[in-house]
């Protein structure tokens, strides 16, 4: 299969490393992946502002640029989610339907695609999971803990527990927002900071060295939050503890 691996145009730009780390690690579990260098955004900032119909020359652009791979990876939930369920706006060409289909978090290409069992990796320190919430409540990428009767789960959980040495806390709220919702964190600072510190807080006080999520855009809220207030905890994109090596 030919894997595509579209970065979020924020990663690029601040945090490359969770960018590199994810390609690295689709290579070493055998992947023919290319990134496309002609790239840009996938129109989410746009369409969260009230502007979708500015985005639709960024949607088009995305579908020519992904058209002919099999899959179309990312390491965000968020712009997966976009791409699967705002492409709708367009005109539902082959080209368009079989993208939105076929772009998936990396958590999920992992897991139901390649289904990898183990991994060749190492990070012994103790672990805060962040469930963000595009992917846990519009990806499902693990179970909410509104639903009752359901069986928990969590593909970021599961891939985590394949990583030698690395120990999860045990989070009093495991999936609450960390408050960034992106144009959200601009129009109510006061709300989303507090949200923030709270998530801090939960991690932190469970002895977590490092907060780890499927999207670095949460990640990213969460950093600025700790280093205005000096913390000692870090954050680091899930892709780079899947393919660490004893960092």
């Amino acid at each position: 299969m030919k894997v595509g691996l579209f970065i979020p145009c924020y990663m690029d730009q601040f945090y490359p490393q969770a960018a590199i780390a994810t390609y690295k690690l689709l290579l070493k579990l055998g992947c023919d992946v290319a990134y496309p260098e002609g790239q840009t955004c996938c129109g989410q900032p746009l369409a969260n502002a009230g502007n979708e119909a500015a985005s639709r020359g960024s949607y088009l652009h995305f579908v020519t640029m992904f058209e002919k791979y099999d899959y179309i990876v990312a390491p965000s939930g968020s712009c997966v989610y976009h791409v699967r369920h705002h492409f709708d706006t367009l005109d539902q060409t082959d080209a368009v339907k079989k993208v939105r289909a076929q772009t998936l978090d990396l958590t999920e290409f992992l897991l139901d695609v390649l289904q990898i069992s183990s991994l060749p990796a190492k990070y012994p320190h103790k672990v805060g999971l962040h469930q963000s919430c595009h992917g846990l409540r519009g990806l499902h990428l693990a179970t909410s803990s509104e639903l009752v009767n359901k069986p928990a789960n969590s593909k970021l959980h599961e891939l985590l527990s394949m990583v030698e040495g690395l120990t999860l806390v045990e989070l009093d709220r495991k999936d609450e927002c960390c408050g960034f919702g992106g144009t959200f964190s601009v129009k109510e600072p006061a709300i989303s900071v507090k949200m923030g510190k709270d998530r801090i807080r939960d991690h932190f006080s469970k002895g977590a060295e490092v907060i780890t999520a499927g999207d670095m855009s949460c990640l990213m809220h969460l950093e600025g939050i700790i280093s205005r207030q000096n913390i000692p905890i870090k954050v680091i994109h899930i892709a780079e503890i899947l393919n660490a090596d004893e960092i």
